[in-house]
């Protein structure tokens, strides 16, 4: 009996530890609104932009040198697709203390979309609990997770870009699906 219980217990730990570290918004699921704030201090809701956009949320840190990579191809999707519909919102899951290299690496990287600050890591977490950078969400334009990518390899932006253009509408020559 004891044995029994005591193995009960052993497996309901590890399941409770193995969902722990899964849990968090899936695909297919509606996207939780969050505020955080950006990096000159205003307040940012994800509500502000969902809806007609298509968004893909970026999680990432200054001492993550596969984001440092992903960052760049991020701000030419921006530049590119912002017009037809695109949001791009990056979160550094960076601690208080290093707010003043994520301004720096932002500034260094001329990024120009909106660069939130999630200090608590209490935003990451409703997204993957694991907190692993980087990770983007994207989100499409009826506010659902369409799809989450965990990490980043060279080539990742191409496939990414193609499922953000055919969340748009939009063919590979710039046109739009209809035409």
């Amino acid at each position: 009996m004891k044995r029994t219980l005591l193995g009960t217990l052993t497996l309901a730990i590890a399941l409770t530890f193995v969902l722990g570290f899964t849990a968090g918004a899936q695909a297919g699921g509606k996207a939780p609104d969050f505020s955080l704030k950006d990096t000159s201090g205003k307040t940012v809701n994800l509500s502000d932009f969902l809806g007609e956009k298509v968004i893909i949320i970026s999680f990432w840190a200054t001492w993550c040198t596969p984001c440092k990579a992903e960052m760049p191809h991020l701000e030419a999707m921006y530049k590119e697709l912002g017009k037809d519909g695109l949001v791009v919102l990056s979160i550094s899951v960076d601690e208080a203390k290093n707010e003043p290299q994520v301004k720096n690496q932002t500034r260094a990287g001329g990024y120009t979309f909106p660069v939130l600050l999630d200090q608590s890591t209490e935003v990451v977490t409703l997204f993957n609990s694991r907190k692993s950078v980087p990770y983007a969400v994207v989100i499409d334009k009826q506010k659902n997770i369409h799809s989450t990518h965990e990490g980043y390899s060279p080539g990742d932006e191409v496939a990414l870009k193609a499922e953000v253009m055919q969340l748009l509408g939009l063919t590979p020559e710039g046109g739009t699906s209809g035409e």
